[in-house]
């Protein structure tokens, strides 16, 4: 909990599930991190997950982070043990 002011402001703590149903709902195009994977990154839209964090990704493409050249990829299944990372893609 945090105070402020003399009010009493509780911090809620999002779960990592509810944040991935939140993109899957909003169709947001989001950037995967790769595990050992530096140079390249996945871009889509979640069209499905399950419980081991595995991912089906529609419209995805390869980012090379190097040369910026993007790969269209279509719709694939990413598996959650190649994932470090889930953001919001910043150029939306």
């Amino acid at each position: 909990m945090a105070y402020k002011g003399g009010q009493k402001v509780q911090k809620v703590m999002v779960q990592p599930i509810n944040l991935i149903f939140r993109y899957l709902q909003t169709r947001s195009r989001i950037q995967i991190w790769l595990y050992e994977q530096t140079n390249m990154r996945i871009e889509g839209c979640i069209a499905g997950f399950d419980e081991y964090m595995n991912l089906v990704l529609d419209e995805a493409e390869e980012v090379h982070m190097k040369t910026g050249e993007k790969k269209v990829i279509g719709r694939i299944m990413l598996k959650g043990d190649n994932i470090t990372l889930i953001q919001a893609c910043q150029n939306e």
